[in-house]
């Protein structure tokens, strides 16, 4: 990093970094993808799309209605379009739904249009965050706790191919937000000793 670039603010480096490039932020829901995502979108100039609200703008039904007429599988497809559509508008910040990441295809589109961040949070962390809305088609169950650990144990091992990890843990939004800025930062921009390796 030279003279210049060091006195840099860190958004005008990532905005840089990033060039055409979104942020797509992945992750099991409660996570904070949709708040922090809000957030990282306003310190960066760019625009924040949340693909569930997007997904039910073009449905004109709410999310819990899609699955319980069409079914996850028609969700799905419908959220793979919705997010390939809002990859070709980019840069932006795009918050994706916790299913949305384990299509191949969908993380293909990513990688190519995109840089992922996971957003990951420990197991009380999720069900004290997701406790707060009921709106969560996965988690009507008996045991939504049992639920998230499951899903957890599924879609960990997928979300752990995203470019960049960032734990989302009980502290401001804005901290985790600074987080994800340093470590895309490190990941687009790495120290030249670090590119050489």
């Amino acid at each position: 990093m030279n003279e210049t670039e060091a006195g840099e603010p860190i958004e005008a480096r990532l905005r840089r970094g990033l060039g055409l490039r979104s942020i797509v932020l992945v992750g099991l829901m409660g996570a904070g993808k949709s708040t922090v995502g809000r957030r990282l979108a306003s310190r960066l100039g760019l625009l924040f799309k949340d693909a569930d609200n997007e997904i039910e703008a073009a449905a004109g039904l709410t999310i819990p209605d899609i699955f319980s007429i069409y079914g996850e599988p028609s969700f799905r497809d419908g959220e793979e379009r919705v997010i390939a559509r809002l990859l070709r508008a980019g840069p932006l910040v795009l918050a994706t739904g916790g299913g949305a990441f384990l299509r191949e295809s969908t993380r293909e589109r990513v990688r190519e249009r995109g840089v992922s961040v996971w957003l990951k949070a420990d197991l009380d962390v999720l069900m004290r965050r997701v406790r707060k809305r009921g709106n969560r088609p996965l988690l009507q169950t008996e045991d939504p706790e049992a639920t998230m650990r499951a899903l957890m144990e599924i879609r960990h091992p997928v979300y752990a191919e995203a470019d960049v990890v960032v734990v989302s843990r009980d502290v401001s939004h804005d901290r985790v937000v600074d987080d994800v800025m340093e470590s895309l930062v490190a990941f687009l921009d790495p120290p030249p000793a670090l590119a050489a390796q």
